[in-house]
């Protein structure tokens, strides 16, 4: 844990390379940071919201990032912030403990960036990428199976339900089947090696996306567990958030936005029945949507930085109601777990 104290002094220089947020102005302006509040990035990557937060006020950030190279890289920036920034090294479905373990019992904002960050796309060693040649890994933190244990170890039903579901690939029996034939032939180690498999099975058009963008999606999803981690997150900020706090949170992609909007919507619907049955009682709201529809980036953003076309921001604010009981993992696929798919591994 990297930490500091409050100096009420909003401008912060250093740290992380240089890095455009995506909707940062926007996140900033939901979050309504204030003097004195305490708000939660709970995907530090390179520190682009934290930075942003500290520059608009003489506030406290709590970063947390499961990627120690993310955490090394924020170094600069805790030393710049002046006492105003804590960086952990944790999962964000851990962000209630990490946050109580800075002695804070709520906070009053936190803002979730979902999905696999540019910094990481960029880096060939970490095996998200088929931009790029390099190790078949995807492992977000240190530990753990990697994407090269699931491609050589699933079984060809596992693989299809993983790529179907995650991925969201209409051809993944297609894909399963190619991948259990070749690796029976070679082992596949390689971003290059899977990327040119899937594209002998998955035919493209010109203008399509890479025929391996929706495989690899699929296994880095998996491999980094990330729609549970989003749901056990989502749960405690529930817990975390103050009374008129702030929950701001841009996916990437339909999973995620669907699992944050489903738990929003059941989140801040009031109870009720209809006259053909009786009344359920349901709890109070916990939040009151701040955001009807998603926000998105406009054109001269997305100009900017390309990343931006597909980002969708929700945004919530806390009532004072208790946190409800149900558990948001309901909402997510039925998958087999990883320890069953790599068996010891």
């Amino acid at each position: 844990m990297m930490s500091g104290g409050d100096s009420g002094q909003p401008a912060v220089a250093g740290g992380p390379a240089p890095h455009i947020p995506v909707l940062g102005r926007r996140i900033a302006e939901f979050l309504d940071v204030r003097d004195g509040g305490v708000y939660v990035d709970a995907t530090f990557g390179a520190g682009g919201y934290t930075r942003e937060i500290l520059r608009r006020a003489g506030c406290r950030v709590i970063a947390i990032d499961r990627d120690p190279t993310a955490i090394a890289r924020g170094a600069g920036l805790v030393a710049a912030s002046q006492d105003r920034l804590t960086l952990i090294e944790d999962r964000f479905s851990n962000l209630f403990d990490a946050v109580r373990g800075c002695g804070l019992a709520d906070v009053d904002g936190i803002v979730f960036d979902l999905g696999v960050s540019s910094m990481q796309l960029d880096e060939p060693g970490r095996g998200f990428s088929f931009r790029f040649e390099g190790p078949l890994d995807m492992r977000m933190g240190a530990a753990g199976p990697s994407a090269q244990d699931v491609v050589a170890l699933a079984s060809e039903r596992d693989l299809a339900t993983i790529i179907a579901a995650l991925g969201e690939e209409r051809h993944a029996r297609a894909v399963a089947r190619a991948i259990v034939r070749s690796r029976e032939e070679a082992p596949i180690r390689t971003t290059r090696t899977l990327a040119d498999l899937i594209a002998r099975v998955v035919r493209s058009k010109p203008g399509d996306i890479h025929p391996a963008t929706r495989t690899f999606q699929a296994l880095r999803i998996f491999v980094n567990g990330e729609l549970d981690e989003i749901a056990a997150a989502l749960g405690a900020a529930e817990r975390l958030l103050k009374p008129y706090g702030r929950l701001v949170v841009v996916s990437f992609h339909s999973l995620e936005d669907r699992i944050v909007k489903t738990f929003l919507v059941e989140r801040s619907s009031v109870g009720g029945g209809s006259r053909h049955r009786p009344e359920v009682a349901r709890p109070q709201p916990s939040f009151t949507v701040l955001t009807r529809r998603p926000v998105t980036a406009d054109a001269e953003e997305i100009a900017r930085n390309p990343r931006a076309r597909s980002a969708k921001l929700r945004a919530a604010e806390r009532t004072a109601a208790p946190p409800h009981a149900g558990a948001a993992e309901v909402w997510l696929p039925r998958l087999p777990s990883l320890a069953d798919v790599v068996g010891g591994r």
